[in-house]
């Protein structure tokens, strides 16, 4: 009962109060859904799935689905397509956005700055009747409020710079719109709020068989504290990937991946929260699946591609 009174409030908290972008611990391997200058920087195509369960054993708890491809078009232009799907209690959120980018060398084929543009639409369906109130009668919970979906534009901007093989810096925002959804009574039942965000990574060599990167993503949103996400992840013979993260004041997390092919990544991470609702649940599982078609001699591509 606690379980369900707790997902409950938060369901309707976010419902309520704004709409939070999802998280993904694996952010380092999905970054064209927040930044899309990335979209072409591997120099090849570039198909990624990732699938997240959070909060397992609570009822309600997100529950998000996103695919991504990219390719580079030419030396300079790169493309990409984006789907998005995030559930959380009784809302239910789809995404479909394009991305373009266009890269400038700022140096003998080592340094390149990358700005992107992002544009798409966002669904959304918030449905009361999946909400079981004290009080059956309560006008803010019937059927007749439900959001049946509400369409509403998305516009991003991101920039990218890279070393060829060494470091990345990343700032962007996904969505530069505020859009507040409405009822059939005009009451404003949630909010999508501008979200900022930094990414950096770096690639220490250690020896010929290990490489170490530690990676940051910085997220900001007005109405909540800053969110901050740190991890270190180890690269032994360019397919063992074996890291550790941290986002703040939130959880800890484990990540492993393996590069099947020289085409095929497969990932794995698991979320242990630390706040109370860790004491409800049974973490968070992240799954990650990348293929990548082409020969990689494009200007620019990472080899190991680490980032």
């Amino acid at each position: 009962m606690r379980t369900s009174l707790l997902i409950a409030f938060l369901a309707f908290a976010q419902i309520v109060m704004g709409q939070q972008d999802s998280q993904y611990t694996q952010y380092m391997y999905n970054t064209q859904t927040v930044n899309p200058a990335y979209a072409g920087s591997r120099g090849v195509l570039n198909l990624t799935g990732l699938y997240r369960t959070q909060w397992v054993g609570i009822n309600g708890a997100p529950e998000t689905s996103n695919f991504s491809l990219n390719t580079p078009v030419g030396n300079r232009v790169g493309l990409g397509l984006s789907f998005y799907k995030d559930k959380i209690g009784i809302s239910l959120e789809n995404n479909i956005a394009a991305d373009v980018s266009y890269t400038l060398p700022l140096n003998d084929d080592d340094l390149f700055m990358s700005f992107g543009m992002k544009g798409g639409v966002n669904i959304l369906d918030v449905d009361f009747s999946q909400l079981n109130p004290n009080d059956v009668n309560d006008p803010s919970f019937s059927p007749s409020n439900n959001i049946d979906g509400q369409v509403s534009p998305i516009i991003g901007i991101g920039l990218y710079l890279r070393n060829k093989d060494k470091w990345y810096l990343g700032i962007s925002a996904p969505n530069l719109l505020n859009t507040d959804h409405y009822d059939d009574v005009t009451i404003s039942t949630t909010k999508e709020r501008l979200h900022y965000y930094a990414i950096g990574g770096y690639v220490f060599d250690l020896n010929s068989s290990w490489k170490f990167k530690p990676a940051i993503l910085l997220k900001g949103v007005k109405g909540a504290p800053l969110a901050a996400d740190f991890s270190a992840n180890f690269l032994f013979n360019e397919r063992f990937t074996l890291g550790a993260a941290y986002r703040w004041d939130s959880a800890v997390s484990g990540l492993f991946g393996f590069q099947i092919t020289n085409g095929i990544m497969l990932g794995y991470a698991y979320d242990y929260d630390v706040t109370d609702i860790g004491n409800y649940s049974n973490g968070s599982h992240e799954f990650f699946l990348r293929f990548e078609i082409g020969d990689g001699n494009n200007q620019g591509v990472v080899n190991p591609r680490f980032f």
